[in-house]
């Protein structure tokens, strides 16, 4: 086609089918237990599904919401870190709502790189990452993270600062492997960011599932407040990943810059469920508090589970996910084994070895999702201890 030239351009040439889309299609495909791709198998709380029937109903979103998101859902974050975290920010200059995180990490990508500029994030990542630093024409710059304990070196991360370093992409608590940065490594990020007028995104959306340590946002920290992009949404929050509801929360340059970028990505999107999440986020502490209480049962049934079936556990201290390592079992290659997995015993997990720029760094890891019903987990311990 167009005299062999491919279709697909050069900077996404490395990215096809996303692992979830694998791992999920063949979970449908063999009837296997999917605790791969992150999503819950049942819904969050039925005030918020009712909260969006009744916007439905009464015609509020049906049409294009604002650009900047319903005035009350950019309230309701605002007034969601202000309770939580003790941060002030302005709805109306300081609040952008997005189709999703992984909008809000396109659009900051696309706003604030120029063509060569170096982005430093933890690896493994979460694969929208890469794929949002390419189509922005950045360089990832990956620091990995070491199991057991996956914590980040910070003197390599200052290493790897240059002159063409534009921003840090950081992600705590951290998917896949689930590590949550302490106040101290969030105070030497923070210093390192302003001795080299970096600008730092954070991806927040496991804020309310930490169960060791706390969740720390580094807008909190001294000279961050103009220079932090803070990214969380709804769906990892209150079980709606299908709504798609994200937002960023910044200074007003910072936010009118993503909003340049996101105005041309979806425009607008989920009207009438940002009204319901406008009501999500004001649910009393005790939704929260029992939510994390659930998944923290979860985590450990699942972590246990597996521990006897064999595998290397590295239990996480946030997310909902359970990051394995298989050569215990005498295996060598993750992908493999993932794929292997439903015709051996029914279940489907993804290999952590995609969310690395080295492949090898992670050969043999294999990430678990434990955001499932409890029935469903120990069903799925059962069939994985055949192995």
């Amino acid at each position: 086609m167009t005299q062999g030239r491919p279709l697909l351009n050069r900077r996404l040439a490395e990215f096809g089918t996303t692992i979830f889309a694998e791992m999920s299609a063949l979970a449908a495909r063999t009837g296997s237990i999917n605790l791969g791709q992150g999503f819950p198998d049942t819904d969050g709380p039925e005030s918020v599904r009712e909260a969006a029937v009744r916007a439905l109903r009464d015609g509020r979103g049906n049409q294009y919401p604002p650009g900047p998101g319903v005035p009350e859902l950019r309230t309701a974050v605002a007034a969601h870190q202000q309770r939580f975290h003790g941060l002030t920010f302005d709805p109306d200059t300081e609040v952008l709502v997005t189709a999703g995180a992984t909008e809000a990490i396109a659009a900051t990508m696309l706003a604030l790189l120029e063509p060569g500029d170096e982005v430093i994030a933890f690896e493994p990542y979460y694969d929208s990452y890469a794929a949002a630093i390419a189509m922005a024409g950045g360089a990832r710059v990956p620091l990995l993270l070491r199991a057991p304990d996956f914590r980040p070196d910070l003197t390599a991360l200052r290493d790897a600062v240059t002159d063409r370093t534009r921003l840090l992409l950081l992600n705590s608590p951290h998917n896949p492997t689930g590590m949550v940065l302490t106040r101290e490594e969030l105070a030497a990020i923070a210093e390192l960011a302003v001795e080299r007028d970096l600008i730092v995104v954070t991806d927040e959306v496991y804020e309310h599932l930490v169960f060791d340590g706390e969740h720390i946002p580094l807008v909190s920290l001294p000279g961050m407040r103009e220079r932090t992009v803070s990214i969380s949404s709804a769906g990892k929050s209150f079980s709606f990943t299908g709504w798609k509801v994200g937002w960023v929360t910044a200074a007003a340059p910072l936010v009118t810059a993503v909003r340049s970028a996101k105005q041309y990505l979806t425009f607008v999107s989920a009207g009438p469920f940002q009204y319901a999440v406008a009501e999500a986020l004001r649910l009393p502490d005790s939704y929260f508090t029992g939510f994390r209480d659930d998944l923290r049962a979860k985590r450990d049934l699942l972590a246990g589970g597996l521990a006897e079936a064999g595998f290397e556990v590295y239990s996480p201290q946030g997310t909902y996910f359970v990051t394995t390592d298989v050569a215990a079992l005498g295996e060598k290659d993750a992908l493999a084994f993932c794929r292997a997995l439903p015709g051996r015993c029914g279940v489907v997990a993804v290999p952590n070895s995609v969310f690395y720029d080295d492949p090898e760094a992670g050969r043999s890891q294999v990430r678990f999702a434990f955001c499932k019903r409890e029935s469903v987990l120990r069903d799925a311990v059962e069939r994985l201890g055949q192995l």
